[in-house]
């Protein structure tokens, strides 16, 4: 089996090219800047450009199975070009924001819903399975809080009582590898948390904790947020954003039992993430 893994800059898809590559499965690590790349051994670095039709066919040439990110604008080029290619499966790093009722209406939401009906429209035809992966939040998004709590200001919060699930990328590493390796697993969704609801002062709290660090914050209004965001988010997304966090405000996520069932252990705790990651906090 040989697996094309998108995004290879990404610490989902960094983390599934070590699985692989440990497993002893060929696998090629995707990117729009393949020289920025640092597989593991043995994985070659190839140009897959998912805003660039132009450069899935040589991407996909001889793939069996594909770890694909979910990027909208070129999501049917994609099936199509898979297709062509004589792709088995595809597994595609979605978003559980899809199964909000709004999530049609929601740019966050939308971007992963059109790349997940594309996938499910060719899975119809019988171009190859589709299988989606839908994380709530994931941890890693904390680390957008790096740069302020080492400036020792902390990050400004509109909500800071939202509730999340945070998931380990680890964890969603190893629920790939799991259905990119097992047969059986193919062909459906899976609802994937991490193992507690936890809103961001909670968050902050165990940072601190970890680091040994403060983690203040700052309460800001929706408006204040979003102005402060304009400069690199586009607004549907900061709205999509503020949307999502204000429906979350004091409300506990659910969670599911979909990481362990994947991978035989229970999903890792955000403390655990943390400590992976503390030196990303510390000056």
């Amino acid at each position: 089996m040989t697996v094309l893994v998108t995004g290879g800059r990404g610490r989902v898809a960094s983390a599934l090219l070590d699985l692989l590559a440990a497993a002893g499965i060929e696998a090629r690590a995707g990117s729009r800047n393949p020289a920025e790349l640092s597989p593991p051994p043995g994985v070659r670095a190839v140009h897959c450009n998912l805003t660039d039709p132009a450069t899935f066919d040589t991407a996909l040439r001889g793939v069996d199975s594909v770890f694909l990110y979910a990027e909208a604008a070129h999501a049917d080029a994609f099936a199509e070009r898979a297709r062509a290619a004589g792709v088995e499966h595809v597994v595609l790093l979605s978003s559980s924001s899809v199964l909000a009722p709004d999530a049609d209406r929601n740019a966050v939401a939308a971007r992963h819903l059109a790349a997940e009906r594309a996938l499910a429209a060719a899975a119809e035809s019988g171009a190859f399975e589709a299988t989606h992966l839908q994380p709530g939040a994931f941890a890693t998004n904390a680390l957008a809080w790096a740069r302020p709590l080492k400036a020792g200001g902390g990050p400004t919060l509109p909500h800071p009582h939202a509730h999340s699930d945070p998931i380990h990328e680890r964890d969603l590493a190893e629920a790939a590898l799991a259905v990119l390796t097992e047969p059986r697993l193919r062909g459906s969704s899976y609802w994937l948390t991490g193992p507690a609801s936890l809103d961001f002062t909670e968050q902050l709290a165990i940072l601190a904790q970890v680091t040994g660090r403060p983690a203040p914050h700052t309460v800001v209004t929706p408006e204040e947020w979003k102005k402060s965001v304009t400069a690199f988010m586009p607004e549907p997304v900061a709205d999509g954003l503020l949307s999502h966090w204000a429906a979350h405000d004091g409300r506990p996520a659910p969670l599911t039992d979909t990481v362990e069932e994947l991978t035989g252990h229970p999903p890792r705790t955000f403390a655990t993430w943390a400590t992976d990651h503390a030196e990303a906090f510390r000056p």
